[in-house]
């Protein structure tokens, strides 16, 4: 079983689904994939909660996707370590699950902006709990930034309910693919600012399925 734990754009109600994607693929036939994601949950909510939803599924495979929310809500750095050390923690105790935290997406697509300059705080605080808890380290952040800059200027980040709500609106009443809703935002690779486009989707689905084939052929190259 493999547990995909985080917020919003793990849930994929507003803006794509990649745990969907990862459950349809051919060679993850016979897995079973519980898609712990919450809208609006911070990493204090994902601890309030990682008993009943992750360990209780006694899971094989942990993904943990969190912290857009603590960011937009300005909860310290040091305030989300602990909450998400505690999580990896609390799941390393109680199951033999392998756990991967996936580096937070950029928030817009101007990497320079404000917000992505608070946003590098967090992604570094991730990829150090995954080296002091010994976890595998999924670089989304990376890669997105690595399209984002091919691209040239960006729009404004702008995220807020009323574009939310817009993008919802588009796909669930006019039927609009999510990559149509960015289009008319001016977005690639997300429908608002903060969830994912089909194609900020596929990239999170395609590292995900990556590992964690990646990760133990990285370990067995170790001297």
């Amino acid at each position: 079983m493999v547990v995909a734990a985080g917020a919003s754009m793990t849930q994929g109600s507003l803006g794509h689904d990649w745990v969907g994607d990862l459950r349809a693929k051919p060679e993850f036939r016979g897995y079973a994939f519980v898609n712990a994601g919450d809208n609006g949950n911070t990493s204090a909510d994902l601890l309030g909660r990682v008993d009943r939803d992750i360990v209780a599924c006694a899971p094989d495979r942990v993904t943990i996707l969190i912290g857009a929310n603590d960011l937009r809500d300005g909860v310290p750095s040091e305030e989300f370590r602990a909450n998400l050390g505690a999580i990896v923690d609390r799941i390393k105790d109680k199951t033999s699950a392998r756990i991967a935290l996936l580096s937070l997406p950029p928030a817009g697509e101007d990497l320079d902006s404000e917000i992505n300059g608070r946003l590098r705080d967090y992604n570094a605080v991730i990829k150090e709990a995954a080296t002091r808890a010994t976890v595998d380290y999924v670089p989304v952040n990376e890669r997105f930034a690595d399209h984002l800059r091919d691209q040239g200027q960006r729009p404004t980040y702008d995220f807020g309910f009323t574009t939310a709500y817009l993008a919802a609106t588009k796909y669930y009443l006019l039927g609009d693919s999510w990559d149509e809703v960015a289009r008319d935002n001016g977005l690639e690779l997300f429908v608002d600012h903060l969830h994912l486009s089909d194609r900020g989707g596929a990239m999170v689905t395609h590292l995900v399925a990556q590992w964690p084939a990646s990760a133990e052929g990285a370990m067995r190259s170790r001297p």
